[in-house]
């Protein structure tokens, strides 16, 4: 069925519809990413053996539950591809990981110390309201423990959403708090309410449940270096579109 999928359409059909979902784009840089990484690999002797297509071929394989090769074929059908295709797709994957590395490695452990600020966290809460007055009410009343932060952020909050939540924003990253915020958050003790605050959205007030330091750990060194190697990417592809504006003027 799968297979009978590709025969029924055409390449220009395929296109089409691509434009009219608004998808043509992505592909397309996607398309010439994949060129800018073979080349500069290329440039700088990265290859990719069978032996790690293999590896990462079988660790897939261990993910997906596929045991037998009956399986593998029968799930590469059902995602209308050739092992070859599946291949090629692990191949591009691990020259652009290998690429990523060889590029920024050593550079994302300086980073990290440089700007490791902006790596810290906290678990916070918050509510706004939009009076003055009563946010300082409520300031006082939680500081008497006249009502719990929890509850005047579920009766108060002017965020629907942030209600049902009593508050509860998760753990925040320093840059994803408003500048003019984030050292008094960042600087509160664990269950210290801050506040009241006026921004353009109201009066805030915070409580910050605890504060979780910056640490490198793979998770977060992965997320750097993915970052670095898109913004060279990105800049890349504005050169590459540059000098095809330039040659066509």
């Amino acid at each position: 069925m799968n297979n009978q999928l590709k025969i029924l359409m055409e390449p220009e059909e395929i296109i089409n519809c691509l434009k009219t979902e608004t998808q043509l784009k992505e592909v397309c840089i996607k398309i010439l990413s994949q060129r800018i990484i073979e080349k500069v690999a290329q440039q700088k002797e990265i290859s990719i053996s069978p032996e790690e297509i293999e590896i990462e071929a079988n660790r897939q394989r261990r993910e997906k539950r596929l045991e037998k090769a009956s399986d593998t074929l029968r799930w590469l059908e059902q995602q209308m591809l050739t092992p070859l295709d599946w291949e090629v797709g692990i191949c591009n994957r691990l020259l652009k990981q290998k690429l990523a590395l060889k590029l920024f490695g050593k550079e994302v452990e300086q980073f990290f110390v440089q700007n490791r600020s902006e790596f810290e966290q906290v678990v916070l809460y918050q509510f706004v309201v939009r009076d003055e007055k009563l946010a300082q009410e409520l300031y006082y009343q939680i500081e008497e423990s006249e009502i719990s932060f929890y509850q005047a952020a579920r009766l108060h909050d002017i965020d629907e959403n942030r209600r049902y939540k009593c508050g509860y924003e998760g753990k925040v990253y320093r840059w994803a708090v408003i500048p003019q915020i984030a050292p008094l958050v960042f600087n509160a003790s664990p269950q210290q309410l801050v506040g009241p605050i006026k921004t353009e959205n109201g009066y805030h007030l915070f409580m910050v449940e605890d504060y979780i330091p910056a640490e490198l750990t793979p998770k977060r060194y992965q997320e750097i270096l993915d970052n670095m190697f898109q913004q060279w990417l990105d800049a890349e592809l504005d050169y590459m579109y540059y000098n095809f504006e330039l040659n066509k003027s």
